[in-house]
């Protein structure tokens, strides 16, 4: 048997039961339930749109974390590095700026240089007899003139070379007495011609004993007055001075009382100090603006307000392949001894070159790694700074002209320049 009975009360009461279901799940769904979530048990966005007429909380830029996924500014692909900082933490490091100035700056060029010995006058003195040192009259550090003692050397040697002298001139004081009387024997037929041509040609082997015994006195500094009065055993000296070539400093003594000695051994070095060098590195790009003979003046953290001129006196040709740079000799009178041996010393060489740029403050500028830079306000977001690579000019004074890198009216920090420097290096560090 059919129902005839409408099946719509049913239908409608079913969707009411529905709609309660749905409206009960919305209920009892909370934040971050995960409920109804895209991707179930996942935590709700962080990011929420804000009721209309709520404000949206902002964190504070000081203390945002940087989103590990971001790039790491990088300078070679043309990227900038910049550092941003809250208006708290600019006023706690007592940040300001000031504007590049443009400008005109006729400087030298400039190099570091290291004070050396001329090597011409620079000897190590040695004992010309092997023997014992007795004496030493010069200390380390000691100013001596020339001929001036510096040690005494007792020689066997040198005795033995006097004596043997000695022995050839009487040798040959006798031989000429013999020959005389062979002449005469001659003349009155008691001796024949052989004999008297045996006598001659001895003589010449004689007299060449006596030249080779007075070059040896010679050669081991006995001056020919003294040779000439060597008579016999009483004339005879065994010891020997060794004395100053010139006059100058001794900056090495290797000498001491009762050291044996040979001439192949250094016993003093001395240093004729009224002209040094002064060696610098001239970079590749300079070569044309430094030639010898040019003018260079000399300057030093030791006495500040003196200069002291010089010149190139030599360009070395070869180019060190490690620095590209080659080998600079400055020649300077060195009146007083003020510089003095390693001493580093800054050295402006060649013609002046005019440059034009702009001029910053000398406390702006950085040094990151080999490159010199500033950091440049952002003019469109207050608080941020630019970090820009800059090529440098010249120094004057307290401040440094910049030919690269920075337009005129551009501000660059100058105090606190070292916190914004610390903040770049943290979130550089951050991003990593």
């Amino acid at each position: 048997m059919n129902d005839a009975r409408p099946r719509w009360p049913l239908a409608a009461a079913g969707t009411a039961l529905l709609a309660a279901g749905i409206a009960l799940g919305y209920a009892l769904r909370g934040p971050g339930s995960g409920i109804g979530d895209p991707g179930f048990g996942a935590h709700a966005p962080a990011h929420e749109m804000p009721e209309p007429g709520t404000s949206h909380p902002q964190p504070d830029p000081g203390s945002r974390i940087p989103d590990p996924g971001s790039p790491i500014p990088d300078p070679a692909n043309g990227e900038e590095i910049a550092v941003t900082l809250t208006p708290e933490m600019a006023a706690r490091a007592g940040v300001t700026t000031v504007a590049a100035i443009p400008g005109t700056s006729a400087a030298q060029l400039r190099i570091p240089g290291v004070v050396q010995p001329d090597a011409y006058r620079e000897v190590a003195v040695t004992s010309l007899v092997s023997g014992r040192v007795t004496q030493v009259h010069a200390e380390l550090g000691a100013r001596v003139n020339a001929q001036d003692p510096l040690a005494t050397i007792y020689s066997p040697e040198l005795a033995e070379a006097q004596t043997q002298f000695i022995a050839a001139r009487a040798e040959q004081l006798a031989h000429q007495q013999r020959q005389t009387r062979t002449q005469r024997l001659t003349a009155i037929g008691a001796a024949t011609r052989e004999e008297l041509e045996m006598h001659e040609a001895e003589r010449a082997r004689v007299d060449a004993d006596v030249e080779i015994a007075r070059a040896r006195l010679a050669l081991l500094g006995i001056p020919e007055e003294r040779t000439q009065r060597l008579t016999g055993p009483q004339d005879v000296v065994t010891t020997m001075p060794v004395r100053a070539p010139f006059a100058g400093v001794v900056t090495r003594r290797a000498a001491n009382v009762g050291l044996n000695v040979d001439p192949s051994m250094a016993l003093f070095t001395i240093v004729d100090l009224s002209t040094v060098w002064v060696i610098g590195d001239l970079f590749e790009r300079d070569f044309a603006r430094v030639r010898a003979g040019s003018p260079a003046t000399i300057t030093s953290a030791a006495y500040p307000g003196l200069s002291m001129r010089g010149r190139v006196s030599y360009i070395d040709p070869q180019v060190q392949q490690e620095t590209r740079t080659a080998r600079l000799r400055i020649e300077v009178p060195n009146a007083g001894g003020r510089l003095r041996l390693g001493m580093y010393v800054d050295v402006e060489v060649g013609e002046a070159a005019e440059r034009t740029g702009v001029f910053v403050p000398r406390r702006a500028l950085q040094v990151v790694g080999s490159d010199a830079v500033v950091y440049v306000a952002d003019g469109s977001q207050h608080g941020r700074f630019v970090e820009r690579k800059v090529e440098v000019g010249g120094v004057t004074g307290d401040r440094v002209l910049v030919v690269a890198g920075l337009q005129p009216g551009e501000a660059v920090v100058t105090d606190g320049v070292f916190f914004v420097r610390a903040e770049r290096e943290r979130q550089a560090a951050e991003r990593r």
